[in-house]
């Protein structure tokens, strides 16, 4: 099957396209951002919610620890102090914040625009399988984000803050460090649970087969959890393996997608 008409276009006209939904893009995440930056309480509601000691995380832990009579299992309360030293931090924060939050919740229409301006250029085959691969790359971007949010940033937040070298040191955390932590965990986590979509590509390419990944699987092993050890800022083995055991699950699903994919061919 051909490819649909818009081929004809000249440059200039792909040019125009480009800029009326990039236009379009703009519109919808500042509208995004404002409505973000007016639900200031909410917000921030949610994204101090893993400093707290009633967070979901550790209620579900204490709950645990009673029904097997593990008691040390549960984090029990803590209270962790956060400061502001600089003089317009606060607003800044507050708009960096509104910013990101407008991209997460423009996402779908900024996905949708990028697909109506490359889908004239792809047959029909390709369009099937484009539409899957935004599908399962959102949605694995938002799992990878879901598990730093609600697992492995409570995990490290909690050792960190808690942590001292003496009691005579108070851990006091700036604003800007806790919510910059928080995000760019985020983004890493959602960033590396794309290794099946980017596997599914380089198979493709044929840089990589799925007999490929099955020998250097032990590498992979090792590769991930030394990964993990760095974007992970706590020391414990615990924390390591609930980043690490995901990630090598979707180093395992890679192959079974770049298998399938290659059998589709």
């Amino acid at each position: 099957m051909s490819q649909n008409n818009d081929i004809k276009m000249t440059f200039w006209e792909h040019v125009d396209v480009f800029r009326k939904g990039f236009v379009k893009c703009l519109i919808v995440w500042a509208v995004c951002s404002i409505a973000a930056f007016c639900f200031r309480d909410f917000l921030f509601t949610i994204l101090f919610a893993p400093a707290q000691s009633d967070f979901i995380l550790y209620r579900g832990l204490c709950r645990l620890a009673e029904w097997i009579g593990i008691s040390s299992l549960c984090p029990g309360e803590f209270e962790v102090n956060f400061i502001n030293i600089e003089l317009a931090s606060q607003f800044m924060v507050h708009l960096e914040v509104a910013l990101i939050v407008g991209v997460l919740i423009a996402f779908p229409y900024l996905i949708i625009q990028l697909y109506s301006f490359v889908a004239p250029a792809l047959y029909e085959q390709e369009k099937k399988y484009s539409i899957s691969l935004i599908f399962w790359g959102v949605v694995l971007f938002f799992a990878g984000a879901a598990l730093n949010y609600f697992v492995i940033f409570p995990f490290a937040f909690r050792f960190l803050s808690t942590y001292q070298v003496q009691e005579a040191v108070i851990n006091q955390i700036s604003l800007k460090s806790y919510i910059s932590t928080l995000l760019v965990l985020s983004l890493l986590l959602g960033i590396l649970f794309e290794i099946p979509i980017v596997a599914y590509f380089l198979g493709k390419l044929g840089i990589i087969t799925a007999d490929t990944l099955k020998h250097y699987r032990k590498h992979a092993f090792i590769a991930l959890c030394i990964l993990a050890a760095i974007i992970t800022p706590t020391a414990d083995v615990f924390t390591l393996l609930l980043v690490t055991v995901p990630l090598y699950l979707l180093f395992e699903l890679s192959i079974i997608v770049i298998r399938r994919s290659s059998s589709n061919n």
